[in-house]
């Protein structure tokens, strides 16, 4: 039988996890280690005092040795734990002793840099106060000698004689010599802890309070210390006080109180004093008159310089460019040309894009700006429209531009259009160049096109003239490498620099309001260089450059010049051909602004106002004869509604005229709906669309909205509708909206919308469009519609359906489908 005889060991149970010292916490976050001893039962052994001497026993097999029922092997287990835990009472020991001497170290190390910085400081005292005795020293000593040379000035230096006559020793002193010396004395005669030093001043002791000496009440140490550094500043030789700087100030006929402050360069809080004291209770952003504000420049010592509003735009004026700040730039080309004859398909095969496509009728309503990489070189391309509504856009372009492409189709020859576009070209003194296009055509004549060009004075290459021409094909591309070539070249004997290291200037080229982005610019930068975060003016709206979008649609940091580029985060609509300059504070954009919006309404007062009565008599006269067509115009851009307002001054005679009563961009919105009740006119929508309350709105006033997307729809019908020439026309009647909730995929079908009638009723037979932020996307037909999963001819409204384009899968969720149907009915005026 063995000496466990199956039972578990003995052993020390818990030892290895019992600490050997414990850590205290008392209050105000300190702590103390305490040395835990831990006692157990005590083991009757014989010779304890031999054990604790021993460090690791030899176990005997001598039963008179050992406690009564113990084994060897259980013996020898409790020596070794013994062993084991004294071990560990030794090294923590160790561990505690080196932890203490860290500390000590780490303690006499603080010290010693504390001594030394407190050492440091008083050097540099004991040099300060010195540098300012051996000041003081020289000063009496000047005065010394001064005196000494006005002493030896008088008649009898030997023997001085007093004002009442009596004689005087030249050794005694005099009376003031005394008591000025006696004043030196007794102040270089106090202690360094007195009051007199200043450095304990701010102390309140209680016989000071009870006798109330100076009011019971001392300076605070921090002016205490504050005289101590200009004592300080005075003994190197720094100033002790800033000198104040008078200045100019330039002052409009209104200033706000901060832009005051700004210009003087004072506190607010001083100006707005300096107001209280003269009785003026004004906030920092409220403005004053120049008579006010010259009194308070002059109160504080400033000159004041008056400056008419005119002058605010001085600001803008940029000085010429030096020859060596000028850099090469991109050329800028503009495509101009009758309408359909192939000018934006040109511009399509040379960006390998198909913006024609997306264009509604096939026709350009807007200006484009895009920038192509032609080899390495840069080219800058505006598109214009050929329509004759857009008479000002290619004004417009043609002043922006460098080169014109005049696009004329060889099976057309020279149009309306094209005679203007060449008419605007000479206008802008600038070189063209012919793109004879759609020469793949088989009705085809180039030479047809130059003879007619020779009537409007552009004779070409061919013809022996000057004008470059190139025979093009957007289809097939034939000849576009001719034509980038030519416009190289050209672009390289005209030696096209800007500087770029100036505020940046540019002209608008389109504006428009987004709904999602706000006011939105099209700017060509034509010098200097436009970055994010510039404030700037542009006509009578100004702003800071939120974003800059490309014409990839991506964001950019900053554009150079002849870069096009979308400007975000302006505070209204610009108008297109407006110039944008870059400032440098904001309240300098607001001056201006506000300056060109008064001058503005106050011209288009000044034009609407009869001046004298005869003419008030025969403009009423005049009135009473002419029938009148009052509208309201909405559009998606600037230059759309501005071409739309002059297509309409155009139309009418001495009997019927057409009078737009209003026009802008953006949504259709009540507030246009409660004018066109008050005047009894219609509104036209040009690519947009009401809202929903303006929708409810015209339905309850019977007020008539019409949408057009081709501005010469636009324009045929209210001619027809002016001159009374109305015919059977076909008319839109609509029938229903949906909104899109949700867009599945479903193979065989394509994109399908799940859809929920809002209004009226969806027909599988009849029209529809896309709107997305009421903007029109896309005018087609349905490919199904389904009622669950079955296709039903109509869906009432309230009813889910799904519904799925014809050749058109560009939906998403929260796009509105409008449902229409065109029905034959007869005009009347």
């Amino acid at each position: 039988m063995s000496d466990t005889d199956g039972k578990k060991p003995l052993g020390l149970r818990g030892a290895p996890s019992r600490p050997g010292n414990v850590k205290q916490s008392f209050s105000h976050g300190r702590t103390k280690n305490v040395v835990v001893e831990t006692k157990r039962k005590r083991v009757v052994v014989p010779k304890p005092g031999a054990l604790a001497n021993t460090p690791a026993p030899q176990v005997t097999g001598d039963p008179s040795k050992r406690p009564a029922g113990i084994s060897d092997v259980e013996l020898e287990r409790r020596m070794k734990a013994l062993a084991l835990a004294r071990a560990r009472e030794a090294e923590e020991a160790a561990a505690r002793e080196a932890e203490e001497k860290e500390r000590a170290a780490e303690r006499e190390r603080r010290r010693a840099e504390m001594e030394a910085k407190e050492a440091e400081e008083r050097e540099r005292e004991e040099a300060l106060k010195a540098k300012a005795e051996e000041e003081e020293r020289k000063k009496a000593k000047a005065e010394e000698t001064a005196r000494r040379a006005a002493a030896a000035a008088e008649p009898d230096p030997a023997v001085a004689q007093d004002p009442a006559g009596q004689l005087r020793a030249p050794g005694n002193p005099r009376k003031v010599d005394r008591e000025r010396d006696n004043r030196n004395d007794k102040t270089s005669a106090k202690p360094k802890g007195d009051m007199g030093d200043g450095r304990r001043g701010g102390k309140l002791t209680l016989n000071d309070a009870l006798s109330g000496r100076e009011g019971g009440r001392q300076r605070s140490m921090a002016a205490m210390k504050r005289k101590q550094d200009r004592a300080r500043q005075k003994a190197m030789g720094g100033n002790v006080e800033r000198e104040k700087v008078y200045r100019d100030v330039s002052l409009p006929e209104a200033i706000t109180v901060s832009e005051l402050a700004n210009r003087m360069a004072e506190r607010v809080s001083d100006v707005v004093k300096a107001l209280m004291n003269n009785g003026i209770m004004a906030t920092q952003n409220q403005t004053i008159d120049a008579d006010t504000a010259e009194l308070i420049i002059e109160e504080f010592g400033h000159t004041v310089v008056r400056v008419s509003d005119a002058d605010v735009e001085q600001v803008i004026e940029q000085a010429p460019d030096k020859p060596e700040d000028l850099q090469p730039r991109p050329p800028i080309i503009t495509v101009m040309g009758h309408v359909d004859h192939g000018k934006t398909s040109l511009l399509d095969a040379i960006r390998k894009t198909k913006v024609v496509s997306g264009e509604a009728g096939g026709i350009t309503q807007h200006i484009g700006a895009y920038q192509v990489d032609v080899n390495g070189t840069l080219l800058t391309f505006l598109d214009t429209p050929g329509h004759a509504a857009f008479t000002s856009m290619r004004a417009r372009g043609a002043q922006v531009t460098d080169i014109v492409v005049l696009v004329v189709a060889a099976d057309d020859a020279v149009m309306p259009q094209t005679i203007e576009a060449i008419n605007h070209a000479k206008a802008a003194k600038v070189p063209m160049i012919v793109a004879i296009n759609k020469i793949d055509k088989p009705a085809a004549n180039a030479d047809k096109v130059r003879t007619d060009l020779l009537q409007h004075e552009v004779i070409v290459e061919k013809m022996s003239g000057d004008v470059l021409d190139v025979e093009v094909s957007a289809t097939t591309g034939q000849g576009l490498d001719n034509l980038l070539e030519n416009i190289a070249l050209q672009s390289e004997l005209l030696e096209l620099k800007a500087n770029p290291d100036k505020p940046a200037m540019g002209a608008v080229i389109e504006a428009q309001l987004d709904v999602g982005r706000g006011p939105v610019a099209t700017v060509l930068v034509q010098s200097g260089t436009l970055r994010q975060g510039d404030i700037f003016v542009v006509g009578e709206k100004w702003g800071k450059v939120r974003a800059l979008i490309d014409d990839k649609g991506d964001r950019v940091t900053e554009a150079a010049p002849s870069v096009p580029v979308e400007v975000l985060g302006l505070n209204g609509t610009p108008e297109a051909g407006d110039v944008l300059n870059v400032v440098e504070t904001e309240a300098q954009a607001r001056e201006i602004a506000e300056y060109r919006e008064k001058a503005a309404k106050e011209k288009r007062a000044a034009l609407g106002a009869a001046t004298t009565l005869e003419q008030l008599m025969a403009k009423a006269k005049d009135d009473q004869n002419v029938s009148e067509l009052p509208i309201l115009v909405k559009a998606d851009v600037q230059g759309s509604a501005e071409a739309i307002v002059q297509a309409m001054e155009k139309i009418g005679n001495d009997e019927v005229r057409v009078r737009v009563l209003h026009s802008g961009v953006g949504a259709i919105t009540e507030s246009d709906i409660g004018l066109a009740e008050a005047s009894g006119a219609p509104v036209f929508g040009f690519n947009v669309r009401a809202n929903a309350s303006a929708r409810q709105t015209a339905n309850q006033k019977g007020i008539e909205i019409r949408y057009y997307s081709v501005i010469y729809d636009l324009v045929d019908d209210v001619k027809a509708a002016a001159s009374g020439l109305l015919s059977d026309e076909i008319r839109e009647k609509f029938i229903g909206y949906a909104k899109i909730q949700e867009v599945f995929k479903v193979s065989g079908v394509g994109r399908v919308a799940g859809c929920l009638v809002t209004e009226g009723v969806a027909r599988r037979s009849a029209g529809v469009r896309l709107l997305r932020d009421d903007v029109v996307i896309h005018e087609g037909t349905l490919k199904t519609l389904k009622r669950f999963k079955d296709e039903v001819p109509e869906v009432q409204s309230g009813q889910e359906c799904g519904m799925a384009f014809e050749a058109y899968e560009d939906i998403r969720p929260n796009d509105v489908i409008e449902i229409f149907e065109r029905e034959t009915v007869e005009r009347s005026l």
